[in-house]
């Protein structure tokens, strides 16, 4: 396992921390902004986790990719995630 995969792992982790507190929140009947706030800092962790998976994938699996001449197929994955991102 690379550092990026640590990294996404630990971001994940967190987050899951976080979606727990959260469901606990709206239990407890907390107030509605600070549960927003929560699931705010949830949703950071999950973008972070993405693009540290998304790096590892450029480093290693592009890279490798484009060495065996089928690097047009990466690109046409990374375009449909990065629509998915961007809502395009």
């Amino acid at each position: 396992m690379n550092s990026e995969q640590k990294k996404a792992i630990l971001s994940l982790k967190t987050a899951r921390g976080q979606i727990e507190a959260t469901i606990n929140m709206i239990e407890e009947g907390r107030y509605c902004v600070d549960v927003s706030n929560q699931i705010i800092a949830a949703q950071a962790l999950l973008k972070k986790a993405n693009l540290l998976v998304l790096r590892q994938h450029m480093n290693h699996c592009v890279k490798e990719a484009f060495e065996h001449d089928k690097g047009s197929e990466k690109i046409d994955e990374i375009i449909e995630i990065l629509s998915k991102i961007t809502g395009k």
